[in-house]
Formats: C-alpha cells, sequence, structure tokens
C-alpha cells in the first residue's frame, strides 16, 4: 500500500492522540471528515494501523520496575526457538520480547513492581523457559525517553 503525504499526517496525529474524534482529526490534518474517515479505514484495513491502546502510566498501576532481561538458549534448532517463543509470549509481565544478533539471543523488556516480584517473575516464569542456557538482568534505574510513535 502507497502512503502519501496525507496518510502520514494521520498517522503521526493518531499516535500522538489516539482518542480524538475522526471530525477533530479531520480539522488538525485540513481535510474533509467523510475523506478522512475513508483514509483511515483504508489504513486499518491494510493493516497499517493494526489497533488502538490506552497508554498507562507503570507507576500508578505497581508496575514501577522495568527490567531488560538478556537469553541465551542452549541451542538454535527452530523447534528450540518456536518452544521457547510460545512460552514467553505467554508470560504475563513480559512486554516485549526480541529476537536479537548478538551474544544473547533474545531480549525480552519485564515490568515489575520491585525487585521482589522480579525474583518472582524469574522464578515462576523465566527460569522455566525452554531451552536457556543463561539469563542477565538489567534494572532501569531511570526513564530518560519513551515513544510508542513510530517515526512517519
Amino acid at each position: 500500500m502507497e502512503i502519501d503525504a496525507t496518510d502520514r499526517r494521520i498517522l503521526v496525529a493518531l499516535q500522538k492522540y489516539g482518542r480524538m474524534s475522526n471530525s477533530d482529526l479531520a480539522e488538525r490534518i485540513n481535510l474533509s471528515p467523510s475523506a478522512c474517515h475513508r483514509r483511515v479505514q483504508r489504513l486499518e484495513k491494510s493493516r497499517v494501523i493494526i489497533g488502538y491502546v490506552a497508554l498507562l502510566d507503570p507507576r500508578k498501576v505497581d508496575c514501577r520496575s522495568t527490567v531488560f532481561v538478556e537469553i541465551t538458549l542452549s541451542g538454535q534448532a527452530d523447534e528450540l526457538l518456536d518452544a521457547f517463543e510460545k512460552q514467553v509470549a505467554r508470560v504475563p509481565d513480559v512486554l516485549e520480547c526480541h529476537l536479537m544478533a548478538g551474544t544473547a539471543d533474545y531480549l525480552l523488556k519485564v515490568v515489575a513492581r520491585d525487585t521482589d516480584d522480579f525474583a518472582r517473575i524469574h522464578r515462576q516464569y523465566l527460569s522455566r523457559l525452554p531451552g536457556v542456557a543463561q539469563m542477565h538482568s538489567s534494572f532501569a534505574l531511570r526513564t530518560v525517553f519513551k515513544t510508542t510513535a513510530l517515526p512517519v
């Protein structure tokens, strides 16, 4: 699908103000409401826009700690990678899982209430993932910058 300058303006606005009405969005990008609505529907249908979410303040929902966990597996067989990916997707505290190039096989972004809660997550979930040979966890001290907006 071709994304033109108007589509990009829509995407930028929706990434920043996802709850705005269609008429507000149309006004913001200088387009008629009906044309704006058609474009948003086309972007949704083509899966450029894959969903809408509410962003929560982690401190207010008791997820104060962010932990980045590097995981090295015992092997690289497709079956092992598939089993690991299937199981890690079921861990409720894992926000992101990335297959990596480099020293670790996977990088996880995990949220926890505190160090005791992370110890529980580690013991209950992470240490039981298939094929884990080594784990290295790094606690974020402070979030300096964070965005979900892609540069379109």
